[in-house]
């Protein structure tokens, strides 16, 4: 997939929610690179052992663990044992996230913001928390696939845009405070794809037809992008390439935002 190769590179690279459809996407072009792989997932317990199997088969180390982001005791012992069975930590990738449905901000209760809000921003900062005295010792990264409506919102995303802009400002608190240790923190911003969110999204009737026309007539490409478009974006952020790079969002969206 690539001739880039970071096998030289101690410790491994946590991916949260690997099972998802933006996270095999980066856990296996990750892998392709060379880097071993400890991903967490919600529920999907084959679709992690499947993946597992996958991303031996490239030639790396990688294991899989069930895990309540939310559950900070629960993430810490997570990150122990990976730190224990790779030899390190050496870059997270947090991609995991809930459902998030398409509504006008008037109808969302508080308690529902407030929900979300703990498992987009209290997770990643449960994540960080726990990884980041190994992220030290290893110079390493961390990357957030937020979302590129935090540049251009679009309406009835608030609930998505407004709890995943918290975790950006707190990439960029990260970086502003990790980068004397030599950590880096920056975010990519997912478009309109062809899976992950958006698929679900509209599969469950969410985004029809027409608001997938309007859609496609705001990206200048006029095409949607793919989970491997936001892998690569996260690959090289991760990688020593992005060395001089952080507290940077980078959106990966067709130009939806210019």
């Amino acid at each position: 997939m690539t001739d880039v190769d970071d096998s030289t590179r101690s410790g491994a690279i946590v991916v949260t929610g690997g099972t998802g459809g933006i996270g095999e996407a980066i856990c296996t072009v990750l892998a392709a690179r060379g880097n071993d792989i400890a991903l967490t997932y919600n529920s999907a317990e084959a679709r992690a052992n499947d993946l597992v199997a996958k991303l031996t088969a490239l030639g790396v180390r990688a294991s899989a663990g069930q895990v309540t982001l939310t559950d900070a005791d629960a993430v810490a012992a997570f990150v122990a044992a990976t730190k224990d069975r790779f030899g390190g930590v050496r870059g997270v990738v947090h991609a995991a996230g809930p459902h998030i449905p398409m509504r006008h901000l008037s109808t969302v209760p508080p308690a529902q913001y407030a929900e979300h809000l703990d498992q987009e921003a209290a997770a990643f900062y449960n994540v960080v928390h726990a990884a980041l005295l190994g992220l030290r010792e290893t110079h390493g990264s961390v990357v957030a696939v937020t979302t590129a409506a935090t540049r251009r919102y679009p309406v009835r995303d608030g609930l998505s845009a407004g709890t995943k802009g918290a975790v950006e400002s707190l990439v960029r608190a990260f970086a502003a405070e990790e980068g004397r240790f030599g950590v880096r923190f920056n975010c990519v911003g997912p478009g309109m794809l062809t899976d992950g969110m958006a698929a679900r999204l509209t599969a469950s009737g969410d985004l029809d037809e027409a608001a997938l026309a309007i859609t496609m007539r705001n990206i200048p490409l006029r095409r949607f992008g793919s989970a491997t478009d936001i892998a690569h974006a996260v690959a090289f952020l991760m990688s020593d390439e992005a060395g001089f790079i952080s507290g940077q969002k980078l959106d990966v969206d067709g130009g939806y935002g210019v």
